[in-house]
């Protein structure tokens, strides 16, 4: 009898498992959403159209043997899948790849592509009305939104504020990188206001047209039109029955085994965002974790121990600021890191969303790296780079 694989969650990862095993077992992927979003290209969607059919893609061509059913999941447990309809999937392997919550409109509620293209489509009209725009959250998708919205909106007034005291914060960000930002951005005119966070969120739907007056905890106060939250991403993992919730940790990420199974299950895995893989969270990275997930049900599939085991991805960091800017960096396996400029980062960032491969499970991203990209090496000190490198994803 062939065995049943469920797979709960169609972006990136999900779907990379569902077709890699479609062959093998019988695959159900669970997704309540009507077709694959390609969240890599959101932001350039939200105020290009012409983009739209890049992000919005039908799950039709996904699975040749499988078959996708729309609908939420309410309970994982081992071997059972729970839905909200009541139906129960039972299953010899499970696959977790629900991923992570955001605002709109890097990502978006509606489950239709229909109701997603047309509340991009107001968003924009809306936007057509404003004279200025607050963005909260200095972060990459803060900044990445910044960026657009000021290319597609040459009179439009946008203001980023962050409540560290320097946009992009953390360690992991080079200085060098930051810098090439906050240049590229204040030439775009985007105004960045950091040190103190808002006050209070403002009246309205994030995304929606409303005047208000948002204030920081500094005094500082800007007069706006339509806001955007950018931060607070949530991997979405509530559904775990009682026998499994001690895995999951306080950030809400699922704590995983070298070969991606959840501790203490050998069934049971996950991919992607959820996972507590201590890596940046990205397509790519959901992409390799799904060839590890594929490879090791495989395994057990023939009657094997689990060969395939994940290693941290290195870091990688590709900031589109719009089409014509961007900066980026990325780790060498030496442990350095090369920085990329405008136009090295705009061929990385339309690589990757003009990528098919995403969806199919096949080798992570290889770019070629311009011979004048500069490297940093570990102690953070930045030297040239000497030849040309392929970093990957």
């Amino acid at each position: 009898m062939t065995a049943r694989v469920v797979v709960v969650g169609g972006g990136y990862g999900g779907c990379a498992v569902a077709q890699a095993l479609d062959d093998v077992a019988d695959v159900v992927l669970v997704e309540p959403r009507d077709g694959f979003v390609h969240t890599v290209g959101a932001l350039r969607a939200a105020v290009d159209p012409t983009w739209e059919d890049r992000v919005f893609r039908p799950y039709d061509t996904l699975l040749r043997r499988g078959h996708v059913l729309h609908d939420w999941v309410r309970s994982v447990s081992p071997g059972v899948v729970l839905l909200s309809t009541t139906q129960r999937l039972e299953a010899d392997f499970v696959v977790l790849a629900t991923g992570t919550s955001y605002a709109f409109p890097a990502k978006t509620g509606d489950l239709t592509r229909v109701g997603a293209v047309a509340a991009l489509a107001r968003m924009r009209d809306d936007l057509a009305r404003c004279d200025s725009v607050l963005v909260e959250g200095g972060g990459p998708v803060g900044l990445e939104l910044a960026g657009e919205l000021a290319h597609a909106f040459e009179d439009l007034r946008v203001v980023v504020v962050e409540e560290a005291p320097e946009v992009l914060p953390g360690e992991e960000v080079e200085p060098g990188l930051r810098a090439s930002v906050v240049r590229q951005l204040t030439d775009l005119g985007v105004e960045l206001v950091t040190g103190s966070p808002l006050v209070a969120p403002p009246p309205y739907e994030v995304g929606r047209y409303g005047p208000f007056v948002a204030e920081t905890a500094a005094g500082v106060q800007v007069d706006a039109q339509m806001w955007f939250r950018c931060h607070g991403a949530r991997p979405l993992t509530d559904y775990l029955d009682d026998d499994l919730v001690a895995l999951r940790r306080c950030d809400r990420t699922l704590r995983v085994t070298r070969h991606l199974s959840l501790v203490g299950e050998d069934r049971l895995f996950a991919v992607g965002d959820i996972t507590d893989m201590p890596e940046d969270k990205r397509a790519t990275v959901a992409q390799v974790h799904a060839a590890v997930v594929t490879q090791n049900i495989r395994d057990l599939l023939a009657g094997h121990a689990p060969t395939a085991a994940h290693r941290p991805a290195r870091r990688r960091m590709v900031l589109a600021l719009g089409p014509g800017a961007g900066a980026a960096q990325v780790e060498q396996p030496d442990g350095s890191v090369v920085l990329l400029g405008a136009a090295e980062t705009v061929r990385l960032k339309e690589d990757d969303v003009l990528r098919t491969d995403l969806v199919s499970g096949a080798g992570p991203l290889v770019a070629a790296v311009p011979g004048q990209a500069r490297r940093t090496a570990p102690s953070g000190q930045a030297r040239q780079a000497g030849q040309p490198t392929s970093p990957s994803a």
